[in-house]
């Protein structure tokens, strides 16, 4: 039985935990949250009521799992540190992977711990077939992001159209994966892992639109090279605890957790 150190008991934390409960083949020893809420209480004791609720990991607890799906600042916090002990992580916040030396900082922490950091697909496809085009030669990579307008407030977007009055897609940035991490951070998630998986944050091109056509998020990927070409749309339903996040992204958690105890995976 595998012993699963979960971090983040939110929208994704407690999906995450729904879908795990009753495997017997692998249980959740510890809850690791930033407030031990009321609401955490009573989801950690109908979802997981074997799991220790605290703030951070014990110095002498070893999971054989580490699962991130907290946020950016889960990674600094609870990720590197665990990986330089040793233990094994998979991490669901990919764009924290896009502030400068984060990637490295990761890669260094799992190599001190002779350990390995398993980087999730999230809310995008075709992960697979990108990070093997590569292996033979990646030409391009261009990544389209298309949102409701609503979607975008609080976000760089106000400055450069009125989300509010739309009629049609209006694109509101074009550049590099990088530029785009750093202006639309809470947006990163899918450029970074293609980044990640691809050319990297520099030679990735995204285009992010406000679009009142659309009623879910739609992600458009293009790729060419030795390869050949590929070509992905998926329009992602949002998460029904929290529409800000995709369904797809709990589901891509749930996978990697119940590939590491089936004896067939995929």
């Amino acid at each position: 039985m595998k012993n699963i150190a979960l971090i983040g008991c939110g929208a994704i934390g407690s999906s995450v935990l729904e879908l795990l409960s009753g495997d017997t083949r692998l249980q959740v020893g510890w809850v690791l949250v930033p407030e031990i809420t009321p609401a955490v209480r009573e989801t950690a004791a109908r979802l997981a009521p074997q799991a220790q609720l605290l703030q951070a990991l014990p110095s002498d607890a070893v999971p054989d799992l580490l699962v991130e799906c907290a946020g950016h600042a889960a990674i600094e916090e609870h990720v590197l540190p665990a990986l330089a002990r040793g233990i094994p992580a998979v991490i669901a916040s990919i764009g924290a992977l896009s502030a400068p030396g984060m990637a490295e900082r990761v890669q260094a922490a799992a190599e001190a711990g002779n350990t390995q950091a398993q980087l999730l697909s999230g809310a995008i496809g075709g992960i697979d077939a990108l990070a093997a085009a590569r292996v033979g030669g990646l030409e391009t990579v261009v990544y389209t992001g298309r949102k409701p307008p609503k979607a975008w407030s609080g976000t760089p977007a106000e400055q450069v159209c009125d989300l509010d009055s739309l009629t049609e897609a209006f694109c509101i940035f074009e550049g590099s994966a990088r530029e785009a991490a750093q202006l639309y951070p809470k947006n990163a998630n899918v450029a970074a892992t293609l980044s990640l998986a691809g050319l990297g944050l520099d030679k990735t091109m995204v285009r992010l639109f406000a679009d009142p056509g659309v009623h879910e998020n739609v992600h458009q990927v293009e790729a060419r090279g030795a390869f050949g070409a590929m070509e992905l749309t998926m329009r992602g339903k949002p998460l029904a605890a929290n529409p800000k996040t995709s369904a797809l992204t709990v589901y891509s958690v749930v996978r990697s957790v119940l590939n590491n105890v089936a004896p067939l995976a995929i």
